[in-house]
Order: C-alpha cells, then sequence, then structure tokens
C-alpha cells in the first residue's frame, strides 16, 4: 500500500536551491522504488522571503509548514542581508521556524566515512571510529531568554544583556530525548554544562541526573564545556552520545563537525514532540559559490536520509539513501570540498546523477 508523505522544501538562499533540486529527484526516485508518494509543496524563508515579502519567515511558510508531515530546509543567508536589523535578517527566520514548529531537539550527527578520513584536519589514528550524535536544546537558553536586547545605562553607557534560562521542563525533555538516543546507540551519555560558574547549569546538571534513574541501561557522565571541547579534539572516540544546552550545542556540533573533515557532508534534524521535523544540513549558504555547480549536495540528501528515518520512520528508504552515498564516495566521486588525489570530480548535478545511477542499479 502506498504510503503518502506532504513535503514542505525550503531551498533558501545562495546554494539551497541547487543541493534542494538533487535532493527531491533522489527522493522520487527513491518513492517509484518503495511505493512512497511524496507530495512536494515550496515555501519562501531566509532571504528570499524577505526579497519577496520584507519578512525572513512569512506566515504562510510556518502555515505550510505545519501542515506538513516533514519540512526539508537547505540553506539561508548571505552577504546581501547582513546590513539588516536583527530582527530582518534570514538567521531570525531560522530562529522563528523551530519556535514555531517547537522544535527543541536537534540532532547532529558526526560520523567518519572511511572513505574521507584523509580530509579530517586531525591524524587518522584520532578520528578513525569517530561516530558521535550531538543532542542540542533549540528553543531555550541564551538566544531565546529574555531580557535581551542593547540598553542605555544611566551614565549614558550602551550594555548589551542576553539571558541564559532553563527550566525544568525544558531540560527534562532534551534530557529525555538525549537517553533514548543514547539507548539506540552504545548506551553512553555525556551532559555538557558549565555548572561550576553558571546556576543554570547547575540545575541543568541536577536534573540531567535525577533523570537518569529511569535509565539504568545508560551510562552518564558530566564534563564543563571547556574541558568537552578539549577533549572532542584530544580523543573524541570517547564520545558517543553528548547533550547539552543551546549556546554550548551551538558551538559543540560544529567542532564535531569539523572532525570529519568537512561541515558540508553532515546533515542535522530537529524534533519536536508532534510532527513534522526540520531537517537540514550543517552548512551554509556558500553565497560566493551559489549558481556555479560547485556545492556539494551530500550534507542535503544525508539530510533527507534522517528525515525519512527520524520523521518518517521509513528506515529502509533511509538506508538506501546513506548506502548511495557511502558507494558514490567508494567509487571516488568527490566534490570540490572533499576533493583529495586520485579521485574523480563532480559538481552538484553531477554528483546527483552518479547516486541516481547508484539507486537504479
Amino acid at each position: 500500500m502506498t504510503r503518502q508523505y506532504r513535503i514542505t522544501l525550503l531551498p533558501g538562499d545562495g546554494i539551497g536551491p541547487e543541493i534542494l533540486t538533487v535532493t527531491v529527484d533522489i527522493l522520487k526516485l527513491i518513492g517509484t522504488q518503495l511505493d512512497i508518494d511524496f507530495q512536494f509543496q515550496e515555501a519562501l524563508i531566509g532571504g528570499s522571503a524577505i526579497d519577496e515579502t520584507g519578512e525572513p519567515l512569512p506566515d504562510q511558510t510556518l502555515k505550510m509548514c505545519r501542515n506538513s508531515d516533514a519540512v526539508l530546509l537547505a540553506a539561508i543567508g548571505g552577504y546581501k542581508w547582513d546590513n539588516l536589523p536583527r530582527e530582518k535578517r534570514p538567521e531570525t527566520g531560522l530562529l522563528a521556524i523551530r519556535a514555531g514548529l517547537n522544535l527543541f531537539a536537534n540532532l547532529r550527527p558526526a560520523t567518519i566515512l572511511p572513505q574521507l578520513i584523509d580530509a579530517s584536519s586531525l591524524k587518522p589514528d584520532i578520528v578513525r571510529g569517530v561516530d558521535i550524535m550531538v543532542v542540542r536544546e533549540l528553543t531555550g537558553g541564551i538566544y531565546f531568554g529574555e531580557p535581551k536586547g542593547i540598553f542605555e545605562t544611566e551614565t549614558g553607557e550602551k550594555r548589551g544583556v542576553n539571558t541564559m534560562a532553563y527550566t525544568e521542563s525544558e531540560i527534562d525533555r532534551i534530557a529525555k530525548v538525549a537517553f533514548e538516543t543514547a539507548q539506540k546507540r552504545t548506551g553512553k551519555l555525556c551532559s555538557v554544562d558549565k555548572a561550576n560558574v553558571l546556576d543554570v547549569s547547575q540545575l541543568w546538571r541536577d536534573r540531567v541526573t535525577l533523570m537518569a534513574e529511569q535509565y539504568p541501561d545508560v551510562e552518564l557522565s558530566h564534563l564543563y564545556v571547556d574541558n568537552a571541547a578539549m577533549q572532542l579534539v584530544r580523543e573524541p572516540l570517547q564520545f558517543d552520545t553528548i547533550v547539552t544546552g543551546n549556546l554550548f550545542g551551538d558551538i559543540l556540533s560544529d567542532a564535531a563537525a569539523m572532525l570529519t573533515g568537512s561541515i558540508g557532508m553532515l546533515p542535522s534534524a530537529s524534533l519536536g514532540l508532534e510532527k513534522p521535523g526540520l531537517f537540514e544540513p550543517v552548512h551554509g549558504s556558500a553565497p560566493d559559490i551559489a549558481g556555479q555547480d560547485k556545492a556539494n549536495p551530500l550534507a542535503q540528501v544525508l539530510s533527507a536520509a534522517m528525515m525519512l528515518r527520524y520523521g518518517l520512520n521509513e528506515a529502509k528508504a533511509a538506508t538506501k539513501l546513506e548506502k548511495a552515498v557511502l558507494e558514490a564516495l567508494a567509487q571516488g566521486y568527490r566534490t570540490g570540498d572533499i576533493m583529495s588525489q586520485g579521485m574523480k570530480s563532480v559538481g552538484c548535478k553531477a554528483m546527483g546523477e552518479v547516486l541516481l545511477r547508484i539507486l537504479e542499479s
């Protein structure tokens, strides 16, 4: 029996439309092979939305996303919009859609693919076998806490303020996701905070420790964020699942990403208690190469695989897609960001054609 899913596509800016076009073609093929009917609808976000409507997240876009089974986002932002007021910048649209869909859990895998181990900036014996999942709280913490802003003091001096705040329930729900994620992996969870100096982090540690009683099969450890950053580059193999707050997760997930050698290879999933989830590559919009067929579409393709696995419970389709990416790399195909001596250089469209050929074979 055919399964039907409504997918909202958000091409965004820069290389976004290019990498999303490749991904949609691949999803259509997988759909015909596995009796899945993807119904795609496209909406505006980021700079393209600003140009069209004056807003980085139009109401119509959020409405379409809420009425979807999953949302597939490409990339947003660019130099063109850097000087706009903060509330009008493309990045504000990204924060707004996360909040609007109540996407509080961000899953960021950092996995060393054997074919790309030499692309890492660290020695192969340090990164070989690395497979880390960073679970980042996404809708609380310092990015959303109040008060915030730039205020003028009594002396006339300006003072910038951001507030890092978490409630017990916000911590508990992200910890639950992290413990359940760890259960599906190797059963190791490291909670990262700064409890030695931050009261909000002490509450974080208390709640995560309390929740550990419900998951006796998960080995829980704690690290201060500065030590965690050091350990990620010193001995990354010690980590399996990491859970942390919004600010720390933003930084550590990018650090973990670079263990793999290219941020252009990494997907992410942002999940809430209910559908839809938001699935996107972790790289930026790369406006300097937009429209030149130089973009690496693999992170977008792997984001679609996460959508299939975590958003739609289509594990077979997800595995099929992931295997196609591995096979393309095994055959030596590389875009410019992951190119190495002796490999076959291809552009964005050609990489998509390689994946289609592999899936058809």
